[in-house]
């Protein structure tokens, strides 16, 4: 199956930056072969925001990094909820999920991983299969926070989608101190998962929904 088949894609970060750490070099791929690609971002963390930043400097950066993916500005939803607290208004962000169906109408959801352990990143992964269970849906890894992980999906990459998707992280000025943002790991772990495949790099994502 060719990725970029899908037409209409859904990205959904529980914090900025997590879209582009699971799934960068992919979107990457996805625009290059045509899809409309939408990324919602639900919370800028702005309690957790270094010393020395503006408090809402995570909204620029996002703003930044999606545009250096290929992401149309438009196509960017900002939500404002705070840091570890999504699960306290789960049946808000759910509600805002279906709008986001109704509006978009997705054939391709990218959200966290079901075994994310992330609260966050839990209330998101879990709102969003109830309100896209009937569209094609995988949930993309952030290592960091899989305590297992079902690499069930890889999509092939090239150099120039992990570059892309580095040069996209790069924008995060904020997170430059978190060893997961770094250009060695990016490339490291895409190289690891297209050894186990026999490409030259990839991404690797849980079948959460698969419907064709």
């Amino acid at each position: 199956m060719d990725i970029t088949k899908f037409r209409t894609v859904l990205v959904l970060a529980p914090h900025t930056d997590d879209g582009e750490l699971g799934a960068g070099g992919t979107i990457a791929k996805l625009i290059e072969g045509g899809a409309d690609v939408y990324y919602a971002a639900f919370s800028t963390a702005e309690q957790s925001v270094p010393e020395g930043f503006p408090k809402d400097i995570l909204k620029t950066e996002v703003k930044n990094a999606t545009f250096r993916l290929g992401i149309k500005p438009e196509n960017l939803i900002i939500y404002n909820y705070e840091v570890r607290k999504l699960n306290y208004v789960r049946q808000e962000i759910l509600e805002g999920l279906i709008q986001l169906r109704k509006r978009i109408n997705p054939d391709l959801v990218l959200l966290p991983s079901l075994n994310d352990i992330h609260q966050d990143h839990s209330t998101v992964a879990q709102e969003g299969l109830r309100a896209f269970k009937q569209r094609t849906i995988l949930g993309y890894e952030l290592i960091w926070n899989n305590l297992t992980f079902s690499t069930s999906c890889f999509v092939q990459l090239k150099e120039e989608h992990i570059r892309r998707k580095s040069d996209a992280l790069k924008a995060y000025e904020s997170q430059q101190h978190r060893d997961y943002i770094s250009e060695q790991f990016v490339f490291s772990l895409a190289k690891a998962r297209g050894v186990q495949i026999g490409s030259e790099y990839a991404e690797a994502f849980e079948v959460i929904r698969l419907i064709f």
